[in-house]
């Protein structure tokens, strides 16, 4: 035991004699980083743990998600899902009207008939009405913020690219040479809401089906909120649905 504590203690001081006073402060210098690296490293931990939640990089209404719920019909009343309905107007074949204060898009058949979408339009203060034309169509548009909705949301990007986590959805219907647009919602638990800035927005599934039947050139007759079109509708049978549009989707 004797002579293995001394050839310890022989090999100890013929290392500290080996080490010169350079290499000394190295190993010094070299602890202190490793300490100071710990400790930032839970610093910043904890300062992750608790950052304040930022304001969302999308407008009222709009999530960022992947994507929408698989089955976006689940989700809606049975008021706002598609659906074949019996409307009196003069309005032709093809015609698209906006019923504003229901919240209902209609597309017209013709014969008494027109297919009924429930829709997500102007909040408060945004509504709008006239008559438009469909002046372009997009899949899966890009979006970009008009300068009046950045000047209202200046946390808003100034550019997102077209996929499921886009707030134009799956397709884009733009009217005219206005900043109004028929489109699609990674949200669609907005349908039937008073949320946009004055877009009017359907499920994905609901703004493709529509897309399939409008044609650059549609007119769109948006009316106004107090001008409803619900005295002038009756459901029709739901089988007329599945005949009118079976193989859509």
């Amino acid at each position: 035991m004797h002579l293995n504590g001394a050839a310890h203690m022989t090999q100890t001081s013929s290392l500290g004699r080996r080490l010169s006073p350079r290499g000394v402060s190295s190993l010094a210098f070299a602890g202190a980083l490793l300490l100071a690296s710990s400790i930032c490293s839970a610093a910043s931990a904890q300062t992750l743990s608790y950052a304040p939640a930022q304001p969302s990089a999308f407008p009222q209404g709009y999530v960022s998600d992947d994507a929408a719920p698989q089955d976006e019909d689940s989700v809606l009343p049975d008021r706002l899902r598609r659906q074949v309905v019996n409307l009196d107007t003069r309005e032709a074949p093809g015609t698209i009207i906006i019923d504003t204060g229901n919240t209902y898009l209609y597309y017209i058949l013709g014969g008494g008939h027109a297919i009924r979408y429930g829709v997500g339009v102007g909040r408060q203060g945004f509504t709008w009405a006239g008559v438009q034309t469909v002046s372009r169509k997009a899949e899966w548009p890009d979006w970009y913020p008009p300068s009046e909705m950045i000047a209202r949301q200046p946390y808003l990007p100034r550019f997102v690219a077209g996929g499921p986590g886009n707030p134009l959805g799956a397709r884009a219907m733009y009217l005219g040479s206005s900043e109004y647009r028929i489109h699609g919602t990674n949200d669609p638990t907005t349908i039937g809401k008073f949320v946009s800035s004055g877009c009017i927005r359907l499920t994905n599934e609901d703004v493709s089906d529509l897309f399939s039947r409008v044609n650059v050139g549609t007119r769109v007759v948006v009316l106004p909120k107090n001008t409803p079109l619900q005295a002038h509708t009756a459901p029709a049978r739901r089988q007329a649905m599945n005949v009118l549009v079976s193989g859509v989707d």
